[in-house]
């Protein structure tokens, strides 16, 4: 490089840091002043309740004895509040019969019974054989008997040589007095019918054996098996009997299994005769358990009484009595005194006012750095606004003590200054207002996660990669939305104290309300601060850019060319913001505006001169064709004030043009001058008055104004031809020192080229050649 290339890019760049310097130290004695005030406002109104705190609150000592000045009596609503809460607490929960788990134990008993047909069907019908030829006893004991010794009786029966003393007398007697009274037929049938008891029995024995092995507390045993069919039918009557009676009666979940065992052997002896009143007792003791469970809404309603019952507690005092001594803990009934005698000496409590101004201080600073991170520029006005809003909250829980704005402040400022800003801001106010002003967190989550969720909605995310809601539509049903939520996180926190949906959806329904109403409200006064404060919301940019508006109809129609050639640079500006993550909305609506001002004289311009006679041929007069092209921007400046365009969109204008050089009327000028050496030239007469740009997007649409001919003109250049163009009047712009405020970058200059070229390309694509008719 040229060593006097080298010094110009120094000088250039020492100017550049000197004016840097001179600027930025106003800037900042500015927005350091909105910090301060921002610091003590918030301060001033989210911590008011420490404005009016008590020297001697409860569970402060006394510093001196201090007397009641007269004799009074007076309501103590702290040991009124904790006595109530001490009776809800002692309630006995009011219990009620769980349907569910009766049918569970009768399901249960139902099971039992099954086994227990199962195992009798196995074993045969008991008694087996007519009791007037055999009794039950000798039956069953016949039954159980060992084969061996069944066989050893029959073999004895065909000799008729039993004796007395061989087996049990009554057996012995019934068998041989069945033997003479019978024919040998009926003995024959009697004995087949013995073997037919004996081995259902065996097969009923080895299962029931079986059964108790898997099972751990067995219900039946071998002795169930010789109950008669009578007894076992007298048996499942009893017990359900018994088990009925009970359940109606209630089991409760705390009740000793020693003394439930007690209630049911006493059920069981006073109705059962006493062969089955071991087997019902184990049968109800298998099947009994709780069915009474907590009826929550009758328990609560039993608190609530009991809570309203509780008289209030007063406290009193005598005139001259001490109401407290010195060294003496405060308690609320000397609290309750000293605050109504104004002896309490409210005042602002310094230290913790002191200590909640670290605590706003901080989340200035965490607010301060996720703007930085987003490289969000505010103003005066921004800052007042955001202050204004914030104020809402603590003012709005003053005003109804559990209602705090944050959904429409989320809803606000997400949609004001996008995502990002709207969530910081709800969450830091959140994380500030149960300190500031008292409000417990259970009162302030519902609406915290509301307006979260809200300032995420509303607003284009920054992080999140997402658009912002381009209508008023599509924020009401983020409202609706809202107050779902709202209701929905109520619902979650309170169903923690009762499940009682009488008492749970009323306090969700009003939730639910209070979301949509704030978001109403937000809905409401949104187009009035975007007026009073100039700002430019996704959705007002979509209405700016609507072409039915009256500024872009009078330019579509008054000055033709000059439309077309914003539409173009609207396509191409577009396109480049989007690839580099610029506000996309802004830019198309501030592109449609930037040549407004040629309204003034559209002649003079070029493109809306339709091949007609150039009226710059006419003048004759390259200063005054300079001034007559310089004009549009002043004009245009004129006519955004008039139609009441957004400063943002007003900014578009003349940053645009920035302080280049009209270099056509310049040179022609120079041409002049050479000619005539007592002209002189002022290079200022031919530059526009700037600024230069002062964003990215107003940068980005000053490359693609002054691409936009350019482009056009090549109607057969290659890619590559067209790249290289570009980037020629790119770089001249960035030596130029046109784009030195704008934050866009050397390497952004490199996208912005290439996507100028993609869109050129998909304007000058080829097209099909039809053949002419003859």
């Amino acid at each position: 490089m040229h060593p006097l290339s080298w010094l110009t890019a120094l000088t250039r760049f020492r100017q550049l840091f000197a004016r840097s310097r001179t600027l930025s130290r106003p800037k900042q004695s500015v927005r350091l002043g909105w910090v301060v005030i921002a610091w003590m406002v918030l301060t001033s109104t989210l911590g008011y309740r420490f404005y009016d705190q008590p020297r001697f609150g409860i569970g402060t000592i006394a510093p001196l004895t201090i007397a009641a000045p007269a004799t009074a009596k007076i309501k103590d609503p702290v040991a009124t509040a904790v006595k109530r809460q001490q009776v809800q607490q002692a309630t006995v929960p009011a219990l009620v019969v769980d349907p569910q788990a009766n049918q569970a134990i009768w399901q249960h008993l139902k099971q039992l019974w099954q086994q227990g047909e199962t195992l009798r069907n196995l074993a045969g019908p008991f008694p087996y054989e007519s009791t007037s030829a055999l009794s039950t006893e000798v039956q069953g004991y016949i039954r159980q008997l060992p084969e061996p010794q069944w066989q050893f009786i029959r073999r004895q029966l065909g000799t008729q040589l039993l004796t007395p003393g061989d087996l049990r007398l009554d057996v012995i007697q019934q068998l041989i007095q069945f033997q003479q009274n019978r024919s040998s037929g009926a003995v024959v049938a009697l004995i087949n019918t013995i073997e037919q008891a004996r081995q259902g029995y065996q097969l009923a024995s080895v299962e029931l054996r079986a059964s108790q092995v898997e099972e751990e507390n067995p219900v039946y045993n071998l002795a169930f098996l010789n109950l008669t069919t009578q007894d076992w039918q007298n048996l499942k009557e009893q017990v359900s009997q018994i088990l009925k009676r009970m359940l109606a009666q209630g089991i409760s979940p705390g009740l000793e299994p020693v003394d439930l065992q007690r209630a049911i052997v006493l059920n069981v002896q006073a109705q059962l005769p006493t062969q089955t009143q071991e087997l019902a007792i184990r049968l109800l003791s298998t099947v009994m358990t709780p069915n009474l469970i907590r009826d929550d809404r009758r328990t609560q309603e039993i608190a609530q009484q009991a809570a309203a019952a509780v008289q209030p507690v007063f406290a009193s005092v005598q005139q001259g009595q001490p109401i407290v001594r010195q060294g003496e803990t405060i308690d609320s009934s000397a609290f309750a005194l000293l605050d109504h005698f104004d002896l309490s000496q409210r005042q602002i409590n310094w230290i913790r006012l002191l200590q909640f101004s670290g605590a706003v201080g901080i989340g200035m600073a965490l607010f301060g750095g996720v703007a930085f991170q987003i490289h969000l520029r505010l103003r005066s006005r921004d800052y007042f606004l955001i202050v204004l809003l914030i104020a809402a909250a603590p003012l709005a829980i003053a005003l109804t003590e559990n209602l705090t704005a944050l959904p429409a402040i989320g809803l606000l400022l997400g949609s004001f200054y996008g995502a990002t800003v709207g969530l910081t801001v709800t969450t830091l106010v959140t994380l500030l207002l149960p300190a500031g002003t008292g409000i417990a967190w259970r009162v302030v989550l519902p609406s915290a996660m509301a307006g979260m969720l809200a300032g995420i909605l509303a607003g284009k995310g920054q992080f999140l990669r997402r658009e912002a809601p381009q209508s008023r539509e599509s924020l009401a049903l983020i409202g609706i939305l809202i107050g779902v939520v709202q209701g929905g996180i109520y619902l979650l926190i309170h169903s923690r104290d009762t499940l009682i949906w009488s008492i749970l959806l009323p306090g969700a329904g009003l939730a639910t309300l209070s979301g949509i109403a704030w978001s109403v409200i937000a809905l409401g006064i949104s187009p009035y601060l975007e007026r009073l404060f100039d700002l430019v919301t996704p959705i007002r940019l979509a209405e700016l850019a609507n072409p039915n508006q009256p500024l872009l109809k009078r330019l579509a129609q008054e000055a033709p060319g000059t439309f077309q050639h914003t539409l173009f640079v609207a396509t191409l500006a577009q396109a480049a913001s989007q690839e580099l993550g610029c506000d996309v909305e802004l830019v198309r609506a501030g592109t449609l505006y930037h040549d407004v001002g040629k309204l003034h004289d559209p002649a003079g311009f070029i493109e809306n001169q339709m091949g007609g006679p150039n009226k710059h041929d006419a003048i004759a007069d390259p200063w005054r064709s300079a001034q007559l092209i310089k004009k549009h921007v002043s004009e245009g400046l004129v006519l955004a004030r008039s139609y009441h365009l957004p400063s943002a969109i007003q900014a578009f204008i003349p940053e645009h043009q920035g302080t280049i050089k009209i270099a056509y009327f310049y040179h022609q000028a120079q041409q002049r001058a050479q000619q005539d050496p007592d002209c002189q030239i002022l290079e200022s007469d031919f530059c526009y008055d700037g600024p230069i740009p002062q964003s990215r997007e107003t940068g980005i649409v000053m490359l693609a104004d002054a691409c936009e001919a350019a482009l056009r003109a090549l109607s057969d250049a290659t890619p590559e031809e067209a790249l290289c163009v570009i980037n020629k009047i790119l770089k001249a712009r960035w030596q130029e020192g046109q784009l030195v405020d704008s934050g866009l970058t050397r390497d952004e200059m490199t996208i912005i080229s290439k996507v100028f070229v993609r869109v050129w390309q998909q304007f000058h694509h080829k097209r099909i050649l039809y053949p002419k008719s003859t």
